[in-house]
This record gives C-alpha cells, sequence and structure tokens, in this order.
C-alpha cells in the first residue's frame, strides 16, 4: 500500500490561516440555510448592494407577491417598484422573472430547485449557471448556502483578501478566482473560509486600506509589509 499523499505548501498555509480566523472570528458557518430558489432570488437582490438591504427587499417582494407565479405574472415595472430599494431595480425585476419562467419551464410547471439536492457538485453548478444571468458567484451561493456543498463564493470580499494573501494572482477576475480557488482550497474548508474571508475583508482587509497592524495573518501576507512599513511584528505560528 502506498504512503499517503502529504500536504503541500499550499494546503498546509490555508489550514493556518483557516486556524487563525477561526480563533479570531469563532464558529466559520454559512450566514443562513434556504430554500434554493428562494435562496437564488435573493442572491439577485443581493448584487451591489448590502446583505441587509437584499433580505429587506426579498421580504418586501414576497410579501407583494406570496407565490412565485405571481411574481411571473406582474409586470416588471410593478415588480421594480417593489424592489426599488435594493438597487438595480429596472435590470433584477425581469431578471428575476426571466430565471422564475426558465425553472418553471423546466420543472414541470414548478417553482423550485429541490431537484438540485439529489444532483452532484457539478451537475448542480451547471443547472444554476445555465439560468439566465447566473455566473459562478451566485451558483456557489446557493451551494454552499442553500444546499451545504463545498463551495467558495468569490465576492468583492474574498475576491480581495486572497489577492492580498497572494492565494491567486494579484490581477485575477473573480470569475478566474472561483475556478482557481475551488482547486487551490482543500476539501471541507471551502464554505468556512468563504465565511472567513468575508469577515476579514469588512473588518480588517478593507478596501482601499487594510488594518494590517491588527490583522491574525499580517506574518503569512505579502501585502501587509506595503502597509506596516515598521510597524510590523509577527503573529503566532498557525
Amino acid at each position: 500500500m502506498s504512503a499517503p499523499e502529504l500536504p503541500n505548501a499550499n494546503t498546509r498555509r490555508l489550514r493556518a490561516i483557516h486556524r487563525r480566523l477561526v480563533k479570531r472570528f469563532g464558529e466559520l458557518a454559512p450566514p443562513r440555510a434556504s430554500d434554493p430558489l428562494d435562496e437564488l432570488v435573493l442572491t439577485v437582490l443581493s448584487q451591489h448592494t448590502s446583505d441587509r438591504n437584499a433580505e429587506r427587499t426579498f421580504a418586501s417582494l414576497r410579501t407583494a407577491y406570496p407565490t412565485w407565479g405571481g411574481v411571473v405574472a406582474a409586470r416588471a415595472v410593478d415588480i421594480a417598484d417593489v424592489i426599488r430599494g435594493g438597487g438595480l431595480a429596472n435590470t433584477k425585476a425581469p431578471r428575476i422573472q426571466q430565471i422564475l419562467r426558465e425553472v418553471a419551464e423546466r420543472e414541470g410547471g414548478d417553482y423550485s430547485l429541490d431537484r438540485l439536492r439529489v444532483m452532484s457538485d457539478a451537475d448542480a453548478r451547471a443547472y444554476l449557471t445555465s439560468l439566465p444571468g447566473i455566473g459562478p458567484k451566485t451558483a456557489a451561493v446557493v451551494l454552499s448556502f442553500a444546499l451545504g456543498r463545498d463551495a467558495m463564493p468569490v465576492d468583492t470580499h474574498v475576491h480581495r483578501v486572497t489577492r492580498r494573501l497572494g492565494i491567486v494572482p494579484d490581477k485575477t477576475s473573480a470569475e478566474r478566482a472561483d475556478r482557481l480557488l475551488h482547486d487551490l482550497v482543500p476539501d471541507g474548508l471551502r464554505t468556512p473560509l468563504h465565511v472567513a474571508f468575508i469577515r476579514l475583508g469588512r473588518d480588517i482587509c478593507k478596501a482601499p486600506i487594510p488594518r494590517c497592524i491588527v490583522c491574525p495573518l499580517r506574518d503569512l501576507c505579502p501585502t501587509a509589509p506595503r502597509y506596516l512599513g515598521d510597524r510590523g511584528g509577527r503573529t503566532q505560528s498557525g
């Protein structure tokens, strides 16, 4: 029997990053668990706005239109008026209607994505990204938050943090980062590190200037010396 493969340097580094961020932020669980179609619509509403605004807008939409069929039957302009508080309403309203129509057509008239629960990760991702206007980030959110899969959505915080940490090259696009991180991050750590990097990006590794002096990863980060100057120091080893 061959010896088990030893983790490479990148895997060891990512596990060290995970341990330190757990120590800093506590449990790194996904923010919610919901119905996959609800999650998909909520994620569309969250584009270019805060999570709080998106959740408030989603609640307004479901109050005004308790069924997805009602959303599809309404005029796009009326849907846009209901979701106006989430921004880009004139774009999001017809997109949501297109998505719902496509789901119902594929699912025999049902407004449901429950079939994804029995699909492989790859097949579920392919289904989601074939829907109108759905990219890899939105698909990964549904996989991770609604289906409990080991996925790593690349939002603006994850994109910024992973580039600063040198996990992906600095000029990497968000779409390219999605593909790279799926392969680079060890199994079982994709969702926890997604949550961790969002916390890090919001609280410490901010744009445009990160707070490196208080970052638990500053000795692992190739970008930190640029901001620390003579104030650098080393954190405890991971």
